[in-house]
């Protein structure tokens, strides 16, 4: 439905370079990526508000490359709503349709309707000014979607709300997404509104797409040592794969990891904190790696705890504060280190 292909921008000392991504109709898809990765960008020259110097934007086949950013039937929301303050929330919401011309019934029923959607038809005469943020921000959305757009561009549309309101606003997202089949792109450097709303997803670094997939595939399977440290892989370590019959022992220094890999010579393991297992026996399982060390770190954060065991390369593991207590876990006290060969995922240096 939205193609990109071969997008590229300079803008002061940053450059969007080479953007190649296909969004399918009616798809959620979320660019995530760290600040100052490029996304804001990427997304305001998909709406039109810069031009690319190199490359082209289509939309259900047709190049909108040049095409007024008014005329592109693309709808943005940026995370700071930037509503009118003299305006009421249903002037706000039918503001477009009024530049448009519609008539003022028709601009009356469509606003009631999208207000209703976003659980807001209750402040339609209220101001900007009375509304708490995931208010404002539901009728910042409500305004894009009441043109029904052809692409809605989300940009951090839940950065600036506390805990709660996120959590609830993700849910009213996705309700509206699967009741209006808009296509949507939303950027983000949350991962929870990766699992909460992707269909798929595509990571930036520096201007660039790194990787491009299913939010399983981007988190268990990363492309790169950047996507694998960005995502939370942080057990990331580099070695020399040396593979027989499939089979792979890779040498990372003090130890040597064992995996199913076609990969070989220098390459990067990734093996996330929480296929780490930890014991204070040898473990008893098929898992083809344990390793001895000792507790180094314990730090409790809430619902988890962080647990690093040095075995001369230093693993994370995510256990509850119940497990740590259970397993009698203490730090300068021996542990061991046990993963499968599945959980280690290879990608060359």
């Amino acid at each position: 439905m939205l193609g990109i292909a071969g997008l590229s921008k300079r803008l002061g000392d940053f450059t969007l370079t080479d953007v190649n991504l296909t969004v399918a109709d009616a798809e959620y898809f979320i660019i995530l990526g760290p600040t100052g990765a490029g996304k804001t960008i990427l997304l305001e020259t998909i709406a039109g508000i810069y031009a690319p110097d190199a490359g082209t934007i289509t939309l259900d086949g047709l190049d909108v490359t040049a095409t007024d950013p008014k005329d592109r039937e693309v709808g943005m929301v940026y995370q700071d709503y930037m509503l009118f303050p003299h305006l009421t929330v249903a002037e706000n919401i039918g503001f477009g349709l009024l530049q448009r011309k519609t008539e003022p019934a028709r601009i009356r029923e469509s606003v009631q309707e999208i207000a209703g959607l976003l659980g807001i038809g209750h402040l339609l005469e209220r101001t900007p000014g009375t509304l708490s943020g995931g208010e404002q921000q539901r009728t910042a959305i409500a305004r894009a979607l009441v043109l029904r757009p052809r692409v809605l561009l989300l940009d951090e549309p839940l950065s600036a709300l506390d805990a709660v309101t996120r959590d609830r606003l993700r849910e009213e997202l996705k309700a509206v997404h699967r009741a209006t089949g808009t296509t949507v792109v939303h950027i983000t450097h949350h991962f929870e509104d990766v699992f909460a709303l992707a269909d798929r997803v595509a990571v930036m670094q520096d201007g660039r797409i790194v990787q491009t997939g299913t939010p399983d595939e981007i988190f268990r399977r990363p492309a790169t040592e950047f996507v694998a440290a960005f995502t939370g892989m942080e057990n990331v370590y580099c070695g020399v794969s040396r593979v027989r019959n499939g089979e792979a022992a890779i040498d990372l220094g003090e130890i040597v990891v064992r995996t199913v890999t076609a990969i070989e010579g220098d390459v990067c393991v990734g093996i996330r904190p929480e296929e780490v297992i930890l014991s204070r026996q040898p473990f008893e399982s098929s898992a083809a790696n344990t390793f001895q060390g000792t507790v180094t770190a314990i730090r409790h954060n809430g619902v988890f705890s962080r647990v690093v065991v040095d075995t001369g390369l230093p693993f994370v593991a995510v256990l509850t504060p119940q497990s740590v207590a259970r397993l009698g876990l203490v730090e300068g006290e021996p542990a061991y280190v046990t993963f499968k060969a599945s959980a280690v995922h290879v990608f060359k240096r």
